[in-house]
């Protein structure tokens, strides 16, 4: 029998980082649902925040207060600024190299929202792949790729483990402790930047287990993405390049962001999507990203993922504008956790990172807490699951297997279907009526003669439509028009 002290079902920087803090002597497994390097973690361009000193917490905490629309967990918000100094601290002394001056002073950036510039960043645009890089080389607990979590192994209000596909083989894996980092929901949406892996199957079985998913209404869509490509994931134009001074403009130009907000650019990432997606519906016209104020070598060196991905579309940059819309970015709800993610009425199962709802985000996530979000969280989580006394206890017996009914033949066709409703109606601008549309259409789809992994992002996105509805008032990313 396949049996662990703890699963870690992810392998992003939350996944990782919990890995990290459980000593050897524990029987671990990481697993991801593909290749490890694809998830969110590796695709993060922008950098990670951490409190500068002591002094600074209070106002990292007002900056996450107020770009949450003041609907965060204030405890939650307090506990991610003041163990970042911890966490931050312990990475680097592990040996992760962020970017320095020429005297060796670490670099800090600002992005919007933020009233000081407290983001570290490492190889220039590319955080996410140095930081995603460092933690696996510095994991020392089996990692297992190709794995697919399609069931949690929950009885009596205890987690015994999953049912997965480990090579397209079902298998059942049994574990004291399950660690959920799977991330968010993002191949729901048609226009989206994240991992082609992040499509929403956790979520989906919490609902059909009962366990309550929380802020599923405040989806966070990245004001500056490019989307004339054909892949589901669209190409991300970090927000640090408009906090390092880019501007958007319209065809003429024309700064047309001062239109919405007195901040333009710098604006928190609701206003700044909503302002462009509002523009370009109300005139048909193009956006486009200027880096023009840019020098050459300066750009080339600060954003070199940037130049070398879109120099192989025929840009040349800084000289040429892009043009860019918003698409989905972050799940800034998610499965419902306290703060060291513990799940309240299931023992032994814990949520990290951006399948969590901690509270953290509130309706809006503030640039860069995410991955910060991922360590602190992991650290917490790991800590309780350590401190616990063990529990013997005879494994029950899990009759039911889904495993030979993953996927159907129609599938693929509704999967886009969903994706184009969800991005039509469930977006970055929402009406009543376009909402009950989505719920009907998801609630046919049901209906159908359809796989379980489609059974189970369609779980998501009912819960995603629900807590539309049920918030009458537009609150931070959640904008609904009458």
């Amino acid at each position: 029998m396949n049996k662990y002290d703890v699963l870690i079902i992810g392998a992003g920087i939350a996944g990782l980082y919990a890995a990290l803090q459980l000593p050897k002597s524990k029987k671990v497994l990481v697993v991801c649902k593909d290749i490890p390097w694809e998830c969110n973690t590796f695709y993060a361009q922008g950098g990670m925040v951490t409190a500068l000193n002591e002094a600074d917490i209070a106002l990292h905490v007002e900056d996450t207060m107020a770009a949450g629309s003041y609907h965060n967990n204030k405890e939650a918000v307090e506990i991610l600024s003041r163990t970042s100094l911890e966490t931050t601290a312990d990475i680097i002394q592990r040996g992760m190299e962020f970017d320095k001056d020429s005297q060796g002073n670490l670099l800090y950036t600002k992005e919007a929202a933020h009233s000081v510039a407290r983001i570290i960043h490492a190889g220039g645009d590319a955080t996410g792949r140095y930081l995603h890089y460092f933690m696996m080389v510095q994991n020392m607990h089996h990692l297992q790729k190709n794995t697919l979590v399609y069931d949690l192994l929950i009885e009596n209000g205890r987690c015994y483990g999953v049912k997965a596909t480990v090579n397209y083989e079902p298998t059942a894996i049994y574990a004291d402790d399950v660690i959920i980092a799977s991330g968010g929901i993002g191949s729901l949406y048609a226009y989206n930047t994240n991992s082609r892996t992040v499509s929403a199957d956790i979520h989906g079985i919490c609902v059909e287990k009962g366990i309550e998913l929380a802020d599923m209404e405040f989806m966070q869509f990245h004001p500056t993405v490019f989307v004339k490509t054909p892949f589901a994931r669209k190409l991300l134009l970090t927000e640090a390049l408009r906090g390092e001074g880019a501007h958007v403009v319209d065809k003429e130009g024309r700064r047309f962001l001062f239109d919405y907000d007195e901040r333009g650019e710098l604006a928190g990432r609701d206003i700044v999507a909503r302002g462009i997606f509002d523009y370009k519906r109300q005139t048909g016209e193009e956006a486009y990203l200027d880096f023009s104020m840019f020098e050459e070598s300066w750009f080339r060196e600060r954003f070199p993922n940037i130049t070398r991905t879109f120099g192989a579309l025929g840009y040349r940059f800084p000289q040429d504008r892009v043009p860019i819309s918003p698409a989905f970015h972050y799940a800034n709800g998610g499965i419902k956790s306290d703060t060291h993610g513990c799940i309240e009425g299931v023992e032994g199962l814990y949520v990290i990172g951006e399948a969590a709802r901690t509270g953290v985000h509130g309706a809006n996530r503030l640039a860069s807490n995410s991955l910060l979000e991922g360590v602190v969280f992991a650290k917490r989580a790991t800590a309780h699951l350590l401190a616990k006394s063990k529990k013997e206890g005879r494994i029950p017996k899990f009759d039911k297997d889904y495993g030979n009914i993953l996927h159907k033949e129609n599938d693929k066709m509704y999967k886009q279907r969903l994706r184009q409703v969800m991005w039509d109606d469930v977006g970055i601008i929402r009406t009543a009526k376009g909402l009950h549309e989505a719920k009907n259409l998801i609630y046919d789809m049901k209906n159908k003669e359809i796989g379980r992994l489609l059974k189970l992002r369609l779980n998501t996105a009912s819960a995603i439509v629900d807590a539309a509805l049920a918030r009458k008032e537009s609150l931070g990313s959640h904008y609904i028009e009458s």
